[in-house]
């Protein structure tokens, strides 16, 4: 039975266009498998510590060294990867935040991969990675800020070790509508949403078929 991971990570509640669109997504799949199940993390809502001291100390040390804070520390990176495993496509709603992904994603990233021992890359094997992410602004190829968006740069990069590679589609100029200095590209921030959902609704849509 196939499994989705679905993670957001955005702290816009209702607002979130990330969200709005991993929800799609997420749909989209479900209709694609409708026998399949779906696990949910709100990274956005519910953050995860970031690494600390003790869950350092757990990966390095013996086990047989450990106490009982180590043993809580580790799993939490343990219960995340598990999450993973258990997923056939993992989905992450990912807005830009100061031109970077999430603190709670890079703390996702940085327990996954300090759980995974020696072996990172089995997180990775045969399991797809969707990223529907989210720009307020324009960061493309001739724009004042192209190269601003670190979050779609660093996240292949951050994953590397575990095999997981990103697919990203991406919505732009998102704060148009409320940001008085992007009036005018209120109409790329239609196109591009409207773009992103179409490419979400034919992710998983068979050959020949109609959704």
């Amino acid at each position: 039975m196939a499994h989705l991971l679905h993670l957001d990570s955005s702290i816009n509640g209702d607002r979130s266009v990330s969200r709005k669109l991993s929800a799609r997504a997420a749909q989209a799949w479900l209709a694609a498998h409708p026998d399949g199940t779906v696990t949910y993390r709100d990274l956005g809502a519910n953050p995860i510590p970031h690494l600390d001291p003790l869950a350092w100390e757990a990966r390095i040390l013996p086990a047989s060294e450990h106490t009982a804070a180590h043993r809580e520390a580790a799993r939490i990176g343990e219960e995340l990867a598990a999450e993973v495993l258990a997923a056939d496509t993992v989905l992450l709603g990912l807005p830009l935040y100061n031109y970077g992904a999430p603190s709670s994603v890079k703390a996702w990233v940085d327990r996954l991969i300090a759980s995974a021992g020696d072996d990172p890359s089995v997180l990775g094997a045969g399991r797809e990675l969707l990223v529907v992410a989210s720009r307020g602004g324009g960061y493309g190829e001739g724009t004042p800020r192209h190269g601003w968006d670190h979050a779609e740069g660093w996240l292949p990069h951050g994953l590397s070790l575990t095999g997981l590679e990103p697919r990203f589609i991406t919505a732009e100029f998102t704060m148009a509508d409320v940001n008085p200095a992007l009036a005018e590209f209120r109409s790329h921030a239609e196109e591009s949403l409207s773009a992103a959902e179409r490419e979400i609704d034919a992710l998983w849509t068979p050959a020949g078929a109609t959704r």
